[in-house]
């Protein structure tokens, strides 16, 4: 679910009906040319991340201390199909003096 707030600023909710996987609330605001993501779980984790939209990509990024200690980096792209309707993304993870390796993948669809 997502809410325009003020019409600058997006919140969205997401629930997964699974066990393992966290639900969460996302603010979005501009910033510096792109925009900042606060993100926050029913695990008690809160981050946050440089997001941009680069024409059919999407990139959330966090690679400094911010509500936490930074135990590892994370990135996110996200590649829109052609109608809109679809997100292939995947989240990768880098260990302090590290590279970045794959974490896992999602699809985001539209629903309704």
């Amino acid at each position: 679910m997502r809410d325009w707030l003020g019409g600058a600023y997006l919140a969205q909710r997401t629930e997964v009906p699974l066990p393992e996987v966290p639900d969460s609330l996302s603010l979005v605001a501009p910033a510096d040319g792109g925009y900042t993501q606060h993100y926050f779980d029913s695990r008690g984790v809160s981050r946050l991340y440089a997001m941009t939209f680069d024409g059919g990509r999407w990139t959330l990024l966090r690679e400094a201390a911010d509500f936490t200690p930074l135990d590892f980096a994370q990135r996110f792209t996200g590649v829109f199909s052609a109608d809109g309707d679809r997100i292939d993304g995947s989240w990768e993870k880098k260990d302090p003096g590290g590279d970045w390796s794959p974490d896992f993948e999602l699809v985001y669809t539209r629903a309704g």
